[in-house]
This record gives structure tokens, C-alpha cells and sequence, in this order.
């Protein structure tokens, strides 16, 4: 996973123009609210001044200044409101696009950076860092916003009222910049070392949940735990040392803003008590005290967002990292004829996932339409890895791959995965309806085609006895479907698209003997006329096949019909007897 070279707040600030006509009414309500609320002790530094002594207040001129405090506290409640509501709205919406951006990301991302990620950090990514923004933005926005105009406002007000005190205050406040800078360096670093160890807790999490069963069945729930433990407890170390640095700042500031506070009331109970010609009131001192410390409360706020300020940082970092990957390579205009007709030319392929391992060398092969392609060989020969360059999961190293004489490379995407039906060992349920599930291909299909294409893979029946027939909501991960159920509707997804060609990875591994020759009859009229290629492991599937492939060590060593390979008593014949004697 690289990482970006861009500055990563710029590039959270540029989500937020899509809302920028928002801005201006947010800076305008902090503006007033805090005003407003700077007024406040003005208005009670006069009210204290009305109360002259023992028996001698002047109750209407308190009133009057009771009455104003009253409603300038509840308009600056309003505006402060709006202001809230206009980085709210901004924030949510600059999340919102990030996350819309990263999706669609994934979405042109090769198959090789999904496979090599674990799915449990991509989710991380998607879901936690992004709310981490959010959280560090939303407080960000509203206390930064506030917090500049109040210490601009404040200083404004201190200096109309005692400029020496005022300068005091000034000079002593930036020293809990200096000590939240010094704290900042420290935690930045353990909440990026914290947001990766949480995105790699939870690849181990959705890992171990995903394969419950198999660690129920060899007894690794013990070494299961330890491992999360393991994992978990250094998320515990750095999450305690990022709090401890971050819960620094807060008191080392605090520390020096009552120093402040201290100061101002020293010096002014000085100027009260000298009584010289301009000296502070008792009122006055009240408000200068107010304001002190509403010009030290902006530090602290911002000081004690920081630990929100950074994780969001730490946490957008991790997301750019995923934008910043390299996508697929573009896809070219496809030529007026790039649709495959059924022919499927190979000429002098080569792959590897890794360049240090080599694994497809030099593979040739023309199929003509229509014909029957069987792929067989021992695990790991790259049977699996033909089919992934046919569809342009992954591209070719070296060589071409044409379809209906067409470069694939040359071809949209989509177009040519469209002229493919495919249906895989693993199957693949997603939440919904099993009507949903079926027309996932074909979302127009009406009731009449979904229910004949049921039929033919031999699952209406079993759909008739769920509780709410083809309406029944089905997932991957819920219990309501056998293994091989799912396999049939997966069948009956192909079935219901009537692709002119067809990839079968192992199409029938879960479903029972008998219905598995139903199956076959019924694959048997959809791949008529239709270039197939069929990967099988049990050779008795495959011998009505016009062409068998032989794979072994990434070539193909034999090549013939069933027949042929047999009477040549190759690897073939040696690989198919083997299977037979074991029957």
C-alpha cells in the first residue's frame, strides 16, 4: 500500500467545495454568535456597576441590562445553531463523496489489489477511517471557526477596556501553542500506527468470522483467540500511549491559561485598588475577566480537538492511500466489430501473479464457435488463471488474446464480460429476494423468464417450499440455502442471461449425483451453439467435450477429444484410469 505524497488536509478540504456557498453563512453566524456572546460581559460589567453598594442598587437599571443580557444570550444561541447546521451539512457531505469516491475506486480497481488486500481492511477503510474523518471534521470545522473570531474579538474588547492588561494576556497565551506543537509531534504518529493495526484487526476479524466453521473443525478456536489477542493487544498499547499523548495537551494548556487568567486578575485588582485617574472599575475588571477567559477557551478547544484532528488525519492518509492506487489499465474505444462472435484466439500468452514465479508460458489455442473447450490438470497449473485472462480479470503479460478477432485488450470491460455467462465453484448469494438474486444479470427479466430459467437448473421446487416463494430474502452468510441450492440458483442466474459463451469452473462440485445429471441436460441445451470452456475435475463430466485441454505447469501438454487423448495413453489417459480405478 504506497502512500500519498500529497498534503492530506488540502485533500480533505477540497470534498468541502461542492458546499462552499455554505461557507459564507457559517462564517457569518460564528461571527455574530460570538459577538454576541462577547457583548454578554459587557452588559454584566455594567449591571455590576448599578449595584453601587448596601441599600443603594438601582433595580431599573438592572433590569434593563438583565432583560438584554437575556436576549443576546438567545441570539447568539440562534446564530451559533445555523453555524452548526452549515458545517454539519458540509461535513456529511464532503464524507459522503469520499466514500461514493472510494467505492467507485475499488470498482476500477484491478483484481490483483483485491486479492493481495485483506477484504477485512477494505471494509475498515470504507466504514471506520471515514467516520474518523467525519468525527475529526465535524469538530474541527465548528471549534476552528469559533475559535478564531472569539480570540480576534476578545483581544479587540480587552484592548477598549485596559491595553497594558490586555497586551500581558496577549504575549503570556502563545505559549500553550508551543506546548500543544511540541504534544502534536508526539500522538501524529501513534494515531497513524493506530488506524493501521485497526484496519489489520479487522481483516483478522472478518477472516476468522467468515471461517468460523473451518476453525470449529480443526480445533483452532484457541489459536484463533491468541492470534486476535495478540493483535488486539497492541492496539490496546498504542491506542493508551496516542490517548496519553494526546490527553496532554488539554492540562499543559489549561496550566498556562490559568496563568493568564491569574495575571489579568492581579493586574487589574492592581488598577482597582490604585484608584488612579483611569483606573478599572469593579465592572470593568468583571468583564475583563470574562474575556480572559473566554480568549483563553478557544486554545484549549482547539487544543483538545487534536486528538480528533489527528486520528481523522491518520485515518484520511489511509484512505488516500487506496485513491492513489494504480486503477485498471484504460479501456479503449472499441472497434465498430469488437464483439465476439464465438471465436477465441490465444497466441503466445504469457502470466504470472508474481514476477519471480512464473506461471502460463507460452499458451496457444483457437477455438472455433461452438465448440465444446474442457480444461483439465492438477491444482495449481493455471486452469483457473485462463479463464481469469479471458474475462480481463487480470491482463496478459505478453501474447494477445482476440475474441472474434478482436485484441480483448481492445474492448470495453463490460462488453466482453457480458458475452460471458460464468458460473464458479464459489458461489455467490447477495442479500435480497431470490427473484433479485436470479435476474441479478438481467434486472428486466420478467416473472415468466426467471421461473423457466428456475426450472431448467431443477430449484422451482425447492423455491415453491420457502415461506415466501421467489419473494424469500436470501444472503450468503444466512442459513435458509444448502451449499448446493446456491450453486443452483447461481446456474439458473446464467441460465436467465443466454450468454453466446460459457465459462463452468467446477459448475456442479456441490450438487448431488442425481441432480447433477439433470444439470448436465439442462447445460447441454444452453451451451448448444455456444462456445464453452468447462473446467472439471471429475473427466467423466468432460468427455462429450470437442476439444480437452491438458494442462500442466502452466502449458498445455495434450490436446485432443477424449478419444484421441486416451488412445494416445498419455497424461491424460494416465490422469482419467487413475480417476476410474479410484471409482
Amino acid at each position: 500500500m504506497k502512500k500519498s505524497k500529497k498534503p492530506v488536509f488540502s485533500r480533505i478540504l477540497r470534498y468541502t467545495k461542492p458546499c462552499a456557498a455554505l461557507l459564507a453563512p457559517a462564517v457569518i453566524s460564528a461571527v455574530i454568535s460570538v459577538v454576541l456572546s462577547l457583548y454578554t460581559p459587557i452588559l454584566v460589567g455594567n449591571g455590576i456597576d448599578y449595584i453601587i453598594g448596601k441599600n443603594n442598587v438601582d433595580f431599573q437599571g438592572v433590569k434593563r441590562y438583565v432583560v438584554m443580557i437575556l436576549i443576546t444570550v438567545v441570539l447568539s444561541a440562534l446564530f451559533n445553531w445555523v453555524m452548526s447546521y452549515c458545517t454539519y451539512k458540509i461535513t456529511y457531505r464532503a464524507v459522503s463523496d469520499m466514500r461514493k469516491e472510494l467505492y467507485a475506486k475499488l470498482n476500477r480497481l484491478p483484481l490483483g489489489y483485491i486479492d493481495s488486500t485483506a477484504h477485512g481492511d477494505i471494509i475498515s477503510r470504507m466504514s471506520v477511517d471515514i467516520e474518523q474523518v467525519s468525527d475529526g471534521m465535524l469538530q474541527s470545522f465548528s471549534q476552528f471557526l469559533t475559535g478564531i473570531v472569539t480570540i480576534f474579538g476578545t483581544i479587540v474588547f480587552m484592548l477598549r477596556i485596559n491595553v497594558k492588561i490586555a497586551l500581558v494576556v496577549i504575549f503570556i497565551t502563545p505559549l500553550s501553542l508551543f506546548v500543544a506543537a511540541a504534544i502534536t509531534k508526539l500522538c501524529h504518529d501513534k494515531f497513524r500506527e493506530q488506524s493501521a493495526i485497526r484496519g489489520e484487526l479487522g481483516g483478522c476479524i472478518e477472516e476468522l468470522v467468515g471461517g468460523q466453521k473451518v476453525v470449529k473443525a480443526f480445533a483452532y478456536e484457541d489459536r484463533a483467540q491468541a492470534r486476535f489477542e495478540e493483535i488486539n493487544g497492541r492496539l490496546l498499547k498504542c491506542g493508551i500511549m496516542a490517548q496519553f499523548y494526546s490527553a496532554l495537551t488539554n492540562p499543559c494548556t489549561r496550566f498556562v491559561n490559568n496563568i493568564v487568567y491569574t495575571a489579568a486578575g492581579v493586574f487589574g485588582a492592581i488598577s482597582v485598588i490604585s484608584g488612579a485617574p483611569g483606573a478599572m472599575s469593579v465592572g470593568q475588571i468583571a468583564t475583563f475577566l470574562s474575556y480572559a477567559n473566554q480568549y483563553t477557551k478557544p486554545f484549549n478547544e482547539i487544543t483538545g480537538v487534536i486528538t480528533e484532528l489527528q486520528a481523522a488525519l491518520a485515518s484520511a492518509a489511509r484512505v488516500f492511500a487506496v485513491l492513489d492506487e494504480a486503477e485498471e489499465i484504460p479501456e479503449k474505444q472499441p472497434p465498430a466489430e469488437a464483439y465476439p462472435d464465438g471465436t477465441v484466439e490465444i497466441e503466445n500468452v504469457s502470466f504470472s501473479y508474481k514476477p519471480e514465479q512464473k506461471l502460463l508460458e507460452n499458451v496457444n489455442l483457437s477455438v472455433k464457435p461452438g465448440q465444446r473447450i474442457a480444461i483439465v490438470g492438477p491444482t495449481g497449473c493455471g486452469k483457473t488463471t485462463l479463464i481469469n485472462l479471458l474475462m480481463r480479470f487480470y491482463d496478459v503479460k505478453s501474447g494477445v488474446i482476440r475474441a472474434g478477432g478482436n485484441d480483448i485488450r481492445d474492448m470495453r470491460r463490460s462488453e466482453l464480460r457480458r458475452m460471458y455467462g460464468m458460473v464458479l465453484q464459489d458461489t455467490w448469494i447477495f442479500t435480497g429476494t431470490i427473484r433479485e438474486n436470479i435476474a441479478y444479470g438481467r434486472p428486466d427479466a420478467t416473472d415468466e423468464e426467471i421461473i423457466e430459467a428456475a426450472k431448467m437448473c431443477h430449484c422451482h421446487s425447492f423455491i415453491k417450499r420457502m415461506p415466501q416463494g421467489y419473494d424469500t430474502v436470501v444472503s450468503e452468510e444466512g442459513g435458509r440455502l444448502s451449499q448446493g441450492q446456491k450453486q443452483l440458483l447461481c446456474i439458473a442466474r446464467v441460465m436467465l442471461t443466454n450468454p453466446p459463451m460459457l465459462i463452468l469452473d467446477e459448475a456442479t462440485s456441490s450438487i448431488d449425483t442425481r441432480t447433477e445429471l439433470k444439470i448436465q441436460s439442462a447445460f447441454a441445451r444452453l451451451m448448444k451453439g455456444k462456445t464453452s470452456f468447462i473446467i472439471a475435475h471429475r473427466l467423466s463430466t468432460i468427455r462429450d467435450a470437442d476439444v480437452i485441454l491438458v494442462m500442466k505447469d502452466g502449458n498445455i501438454i495434450e490436446q485432443g477429444n477424449h478419444r484421441a487423448l486416451l488412445e494416445k495413453g498419455g497424461f491424460y489417459a494416465n490422469l482419467y484410469n487413475s480417476q476410474f480405478e479410484q471409482a
